[in-house]
């Protein structure tokens, strides 16, 4: 069937340069049998009369049609029969040259009555001079020698003008088919607008083996599955199928992932859209969608509906994004009615994902449309390594990377995240022409994913390199030295996207609350790198502008939205923003006089000068090991977390078998 569609449109799309080719063809024929028919006419004469063969028997022919010697050429046609007089010199032999009348004739088409008639006057007519032949036969001969019959060809005369008219209907009916389907076309075309855009997805590579790192979640969708498949099973217990199933989340959190491996694990059909296919130039069109989604969804329930982003068409009405009419809220009234309406849709089950569930029309999150709200949180360092572990099945891992070392080193990672760092990791790999993929590698790949690729430390200075290694030197001290503090994982100086280096610092342990001392831990940590320059260098650079940033944000929260300072737990701001993406339309709240303003920046301004005073006590008392620090990053760029413990302990770097000695035992510890 696929083959006789092939050729159809094969035969439909050269169809048109057939045709050009035919007329070519024709033009060309014809053109040939026309200078056919033209050079008999120049070799017998060229037309100036016509007469019919009856005019020949006339009384009045002779002498007004042939006698009329004075023109200097003149041309007569009986039917097919040319006769010319003319009174130039012609030669009839080498021998003979005489002035003279003569009669000469060419025939087209071989009419016997013509033909003898014209014959038998110029041999009765046919010398002025009667010395200028000798003999009738002799004339007679001359004259048949001359004539260049232009016989009758069904190819050359008949078949050229009929290949013309037989080229020129087929060109006719072609375009007129072509014109009627083009309309066709385009009146199935006005009524696609409104067929929905969702796919039928048969079978999905992805299972819930593949879904790691977020195992409360694939719970839900596992026993969604389960209902699916033994509804009997739920139905004795009086248990309904829900409606639906909203997941929420931050950006690479696995929401789609989730989706997908419910596709490939439910025996029903499964139906993929995503929120911005419903949305058109068009209004109307949206809402068409809908109801012709929900109407193949009926013909095969039991299935699934999938709506990926559904924020682009599930946005809070009322909100300045458009007027009563806008589009987006007919297609919102029309899925609100489709989901929980007057008709019936048992059997139909959808499921939708958002990172904007801020932004939602709550008549679209009531029970009975999204009875079910799961939140895709960021892994914790168990689902981070699980996460690890299921995208590093396909790639060649050296037996001695320890997935949970790096699990620890990548806190606030999403589960895209850690599978682009193995990607990545898997391709420096093949760069560096390797057989595996090692530590190295994924260390690499980490730092490119926090700060982007290496750049060379060359293009620094010896004062600008010096400053960095200090810089970085005193932010690292105060990881180790300040309480509450993250642990350093990794120093460097090496340049990246736009940060001169970099100190890696995570937390022990996941967490979900920050205490008062942990956020002041954070500010001094932030304020280090600048505390060393005024302590080593009696100056500062700008290297510290995005420190001096993210310190001023955190103490101006502690103050305004957290309560901790001496304005007391009063909520001064309040951020409308995305829970998971920043802030929405508008900015921040503000909801306090010109007298609270200057209390809560006296409030700001007071953190973060008692974090940079600790910060600069900390570099005066740990001032040799900051110098410690800087002149071994200056030597060798990057310093590991095993390496900075073992300098602080034993002031130098260990040897390379000290070190491979360490590294056994503290895996052997875990």
């Amino acid at each position: 069937m696929k083959q006789n569609k092939k050729n159809g449109n094969f035969f439909s799309f050269m169809l048109p340069y057939l045709l050009i080719i035919g007329v070519i063809v024709a033009l060309l024929v014809s053109f040939g049998g026309f200078n056919r028919a033209k050079e008999g006419e120049i070799n017998s004469t060229n037309i100036l009369m016509a007469f019919n063969e009856e005019d020949t028997k006339d009384s009045n022919f002779k002498e007004e049609k042939l006698e009329k010697s004075a023109l200097y050429t003149y041309n007569i046609i009986a039917l097919n029969v040319t006769i010319k007089t003319t009174p130039d010199i012609m030669i009839l032999s080498g021998q003979y040259e005489k002035e003279g009348k003569y009669y000469s004739f060419g025939v087209n088409n071989l009419s016997c009555s013509a033909y003898n008639y014209a014959l038998n006057y110029i041999l009765e007519n046919r010398l002025n001079d009667p010395n200028n032949l000798d003999s009738g036969k002799f004339y007679t001969d001359k004259i048949l020698n001359r004539i260049d019959p232009y016989e009758s060809n069904f190819w050359t005369d008949y078949f050229p003008s009929i290949l013309m008219s037989g080229i020129g209907i087929v060109l006719v009916i072609f375009l007129f088919s072509r014109m009627s389907n083009s309309i066709s076309k385009s009146n199935n075309s006005a009524l696609d607008f409104n067929r929905s855009r969702a796919r039928r997805e048969d079978a999905s590579g992805v299972k819930f083996d593949d879904v790691a790192g977020c195992d409360e979640c694939k719970a839900e969708m596992v026993e969604l599955v389960d209902y699916l498949r033994k509804p009997e099973k739920y139905s004795k217990f009086g248990a309904k199928l829900p409606k639906g199933v909203l997941l929420v989340g931050p950006p690479g959190t696995g929401k789609t992932l989730l989706a997908k491996a419910v596709a490939g694990e439910a025996k029903v059909p499964f139906y993929s859209i995503s929120g911005s296919d419903f949305v058109e130039m068009f209004v109307g069109v949206g809402a068409g969608r809908v109801r012709d989604m929900f109407k193949k969804a009926k013909q095969t329930a039991p299935c699934l509906i999938f709506i990926d982003e559904i924020d682009a068409v599930g946005r809070q009405r009322g909100t300045g994004m458009g007027g009563g009419n806008d589009e987006r809220e007919q297609t919102l009234n029309q899925l609100l009615v489709e989901m929980d309406g007057f008709a019936d849709n048992a059997g139909i089950i959808v499921i939708a994902a958002t990172n904007r569930d801020d932004v939602l029309d709550p008549a679209l999150l009531r029970a009975g449309r999204f009875d079910r709200k799961i939140t895709v949180d960021l892994p914790d360092r168990e689902g981070r390594e699980a996460i690890l572990k299921v995208h590093a099945r396909n790639k060649i891992i050296d037996p001695s990377v320890d997935f949970n070392a790096i699990a620890k080193r990548t806190v606030g990672f999403s589960g895209a995240d850690l599978a682009n760092i193995l990607n990545e990791a898997a391709i420096l790999a093949v760069r560096e022409n390797k057989d595996k993929v090692t530590v190295r590698e994924i260390d690499e790949a980490i730092d490119r994913r926090i700060s982007g690729p290496a750049k060379s430390s060359k293009s620094l200075s010896d004062r600008e390199k010096a400053m960095v290694a200090f810089h970085e030197a005193g932010h690292a001290i105060i990881g180790m030295k300040v309480p509450h503090s993250d642990k350093v994982q990794k120093v460097t100086i090496i340049p990246r996207g736009r940060t001169g280096g970099h100190v890696l610092m995570t937390p022990e342990e996941d967490r979900f609350l920050m205490t008062k001392a942990e956020l002041e831990a954070r500010i001094i940590g932030y304020l280090g790198g600048r505390a060393s320059e005024e302590v080593f260098f009696d100056d500062v650079s700008t290297g510290a502008s995005n420190d001096i940033e993210v310190a001023t944000r955190i103490a101006r929260a502690m103050v305004t939205q957290y309560g901790m300072s001496d304005l007391g737990p009063i909520q001064y701001e309040s951020d409308q923003g995305s829970v998971f993406l920043g802030r929405d339309y508008t900015s921040a709240q503000k909801n306090f006089s010109s007298q609270v303003a200057n209390e809560i920046d006296a409030a700001v301004r007071n953190i973060v000068e008692y974090a940079h005073q600790q910060a600069l006590e900390t570099i005066k008392t740990y001032r040799n090991k900051v110098t410690l620090i800087a002149n071994v990053l200056m030597e060798k760029e990057t310093i590991t977390a095993e390496e900075i413990a073992y300098l602080m302990d034993h002031d130098e770097l260990p040897k390379e078998n000290e070190q491979t000695e360490e590294d056994n035992s503290s895996k052997e510890e875990k």
